[in-house]
């Protein structure tokens, strides 16, 4: 199968790539580069040396992997070439990871807020344009976040995966059901682009009978994969700064290098959570199993597992020794939070989770020792903030 695999130079798109390769499937990556001219901008590197694109994928041919095309492209800007790469290659699916994918980035300032709408949100509706314009019936499988629900109280109910039945009454006293959207609630401008995103498939779906799969995806801890692990140059990105860091891995790293602990707020704050292996794995099996013809968009909750920041950070501790440093919260948020999440869906296609174990989390400290040397203390702090009493809040800390 013909796959298109945009921002597969990224965090969560680079193991996806070569995974699918390794699956046999003919694989293109098409990215514009976009996040390592970030790392430019913010003055901050991957803690693991990354290779350039053509080094990657030159040791990936050596290590006998399948060869991987990559194209230079900037889906939310070129879209004509866009529409004629999808002409030429005639793929069956397109996965979607070309998005800015960091809150705090997303709200650093309002060209970061900019960029993430321009980016994000054109992007997606550029790709639902070029798939109607050529005709072509493609599959989209779209790499969202668990954060369109939001993380206020839910008051103990399951989130489903994407859908909710309601009551709606009439004037009359009767009532009947409905399945809507479920609610959105985006906490920072990065979330809501994902929730355009969805409303975007939702009208595209309805509209042009587009099939989209998206994968309301939870945060995702780990380094590499058995795939990337095969040549230094294949190494997975590791992002520990307070913009692009995910809260395991930095707490991972933090302990790694003897930094305490950072838990922002009360540390109640409950998150989903994803291993790196089982986010690849999700790709391939929605992928392998893509909706049919005239279905609604698909959503997966792609999770396995939820837990508390301060619980998390208590684990690290107890693994690694490291101390916590409680810290003013950069994000509006609620204190505490409850987060119960159906995710059964991807379980039933045959996802074997990947849980939170001492081995795992030894794996990511081993990997942040190893290249503790690349580390630049002062990028650890979390300082791009929500409001302006936050950056007030903040300012010993900065």
């Amino acid at each position: 199968m013909k796959v298109l695999v945009l921002g597969g130079d990224g965090f969560c798109g680079w193991p996806c790539a070569v995974n699918l390769a390794d699956a046999g499937h003919d694989v293109v990556i098409v990215d514009n580069l976009s996040r390592r001219k970030i790392d430019i901008d913010l003055g901050v590197e991957s803690l693991t040396p990354i290779a350039t694109i053509h080094d990657r994928l030159r040791a990936w041919e050596e290590t006998g992997g399948r060869p991987i095309h990559f194209v230079a492209l900037d889906i939310a800007q070129d879209y004509d070439l866009l529409l004629g790469l999808l002409r030429s290659e005639r793929p069956s699916a397109v996965v979607h990871f070309a998005e800015q994918r960091a809150a705090p980035y997303s709200m650093k300032s309002s060209a970061t807020k900019r960029y993430t709408v321009d980016n994000n949100v054109n992007g997606t509706h550029n790709l639902l344009c070029a798939i109607v314009e050529s005709g072509l019936d493609i599959h989209i499988v779209h790499l969202g976040t668990m954060g369109v629900y939001g993380y206020g109280s839910h008051r103990g109910a399951t989130i489903p995966e994407g859908y909710l039945t309601v009551e709606v009454p009439q004037p009359d006293g009767s009532r009947f059901q409905e399945k809507i959207l479920h609610p959105t609630d985006p906490g920072s401008v990065y979330h809501m682009t994902k929730t355009l995103d969805q409303l975007l498939f939702f009208y595209y779906n309805k509209n042009d009978s587009i099939r989209v799969t998206d994968l309301h995806q939870g945060i995702v801890w780990g380094t590499n994969t058995d795939l990337t692990d095969r040549d230094p140059r294949l190494v997975n990105r590791f992002d520990y700064d307070g913009d692009y860091g995910t809260v395991l891995n930095r707490f991972l790293m933090q302990a790694a290098i003897g930094y305490p602990l950072t838990v922002h707020g009360t540390g109640g704050q409950t998150r989903a959570f994803i291993h790196i292996r089982d986010s690849v794995k999700c790709v391939e099996l929605a992928i392998d199993n893509p909706p049919a013809a005239g279905e609604k968009v698909r959503i997966y909750n792609q999770m396995t597992e939820s837990h508390k920041v301060k619980d998390l950070a208590e684990k690290v501790a107890a693994v690694t020794g490291a101390k916590l440093n409680h810290l003013p919260n950069p994000r509006k948020e609620a204190i505490e939070n409850d987060l119960i999440v159906d995710n059964r869906c991807l379980i039933e296609l045959g996802l074997k989770p990947t849980t939170l174990d001492d081995g795992l989390l030894g794996e990511v400290v081993d990997v942040a020792r190893r290249w503790a040397d690349r580390c630049d203390r002062s990028r650890i702090p979390c300082v791009s903030t929500w409001t302006h009493s936050q950056a007030v809040a903040l300012q010993p800390v900065i």
